[in-house]
């Protein structure tokens, strides 16, 4: 733990938040349009309809908010899920909500043709807890019970079964491929602020109860026993946790589709640098998810340019290694 005290940890918290506003007004200046920090600060207050002021209002603005609130949103939805399953590789993409809310959203627009922002949020959010409650039924199955290793197995398994479900509809609709591959590669390219506004509601109302909750999850933490011992209600916890990872998890794919390994990554970083007090590592996770995401963001614009890689793509790169890692060191014994 490097952050070993409150003071340590509020300016910890501080640092955090000024390397995401940081990110966010590099997100808003670089990227394949040429824009200075002098011709961003002029959209603002002296905004005179060049092509350099339409983007940085219309794209990297929308863009930079985006990708701040899912990295925040997966974050905290990784930190929630291992804390619950008891298990390190606990997170949205590996347990098959990522995929289960994007395989609704896919049918919703091949099958159904939904246009609609709203719409598309709650169908997210639908496709998102159906596949929560499937794989923790999947994973219950056998005389052993829950395990983390059987949770893990089932994402995995429902995972693949959701993204062959995709690939079957794209390909039987050709029309539809082209305008939902990039969103399924997980991107916060070409969004706008409404599809943010849309799902940040819910968003918030995954915030705020999360940090109410915190002082709960560290008694959870101790075991089932020990905090039913204390008095807590452990069947209410954990359908307040479901809700705020389902309102978390589908909001997020809503808007950029299933961007992987945030939800695994952060927690573990998190922890690492103020320990396992779930008051400081929600709050560290949340900001800490939104600079890795932004961070992922900036970087994919200039790996292919003048090409964008999806960001997906980029935390793939930064989370597979790290995945391998923490499977080792999880299931292998410390």
């Amino acid at each position: 733990m490097l952050l070993k005290n409150t003071g340590q940890r509020w300016a910890g918290l501080f640092v955090a938040i000024i390397v995401l506003l940081l990110l966010m007004s590099a997100s808003i200046v670089y990227g394949y349009t040429d824009t200075t920090w002098k011709i961003a600060i002029d959209s603002f207050i002296n905004f005179n309809g060049s092509n350099e002021h339409i983007v940085i209002q219309t794209v990297r603005i929308p863009r930079s908010f985006i990708a701040a609130a899912v990295g925040a949103s997966l974050a905290i939805a990784g930190v929630l899920m291992q804390t619950l399953t008891k298990n390190p590789l606990a997170s949205p993409d590996i347990f098959g909500i990522n995929a289960g809310a994007g395989v609704a959203v896919v049918i919703a627009v091949t099958i159904f043709s939904v246009g609609s922002l709203q719409l598309f949020t709650w169908i997210s959010f639908f496709g998102a807890a159906v596949a929560a409650i499937t794989v923790y039924a999947v994973g219950s199955v056998g005389r052993e019970g829950l395990t983390p290793m059987k949770l893990t197995l089932a994402g995995a398994a429902m995972t693949a079964m959701f993204a062959s479900v995709t690939q079957g509809i794209l390909v039987l609709n050709e029309a539809v491929l082209e305008q939902v591959l990039f969103w399924l590669a997980g991107s916060v390219a070409g969004r706008n602020l409404e599809n943010l506004t849309a799902v940040l509601p819910y968003l918030l109302i995954g915030w705020i109860v999360s940090l109410f909750i915190a002082a709960k999850l560290n008694v959870l933490s101790m075991g089932e026993d020990v905090a039913k011992g204390l008095g807590l209600n452990t069947v209410l916890l954990k359908i307040v946790i479901g809700i705020i990872v389902i309102l978390l998890s589908g909001g997020a794919v809503a808007v950029a589709g299933p961007i992987g390994f945030i939800g695994i990554v952060v927690p573990h970083m998190t922890r690492f640098i103020v320990g396992i007090d779930h008051r400081w590592v929600i709050p560290f996770s949340a900001l800490l998810g939104g600079v890795l995401l932004l961070a992922a963001d900036i970087a994919s614009r200039y790996i292919l340019m003048p090409q964008e890689v999806p960001v997906g793509v980029m935390t793939a790169i930064i989370g597979t290694p790290f995945f391998i890692y923490i499977a080792r060191k999880g299931f292998n014994g410390r």
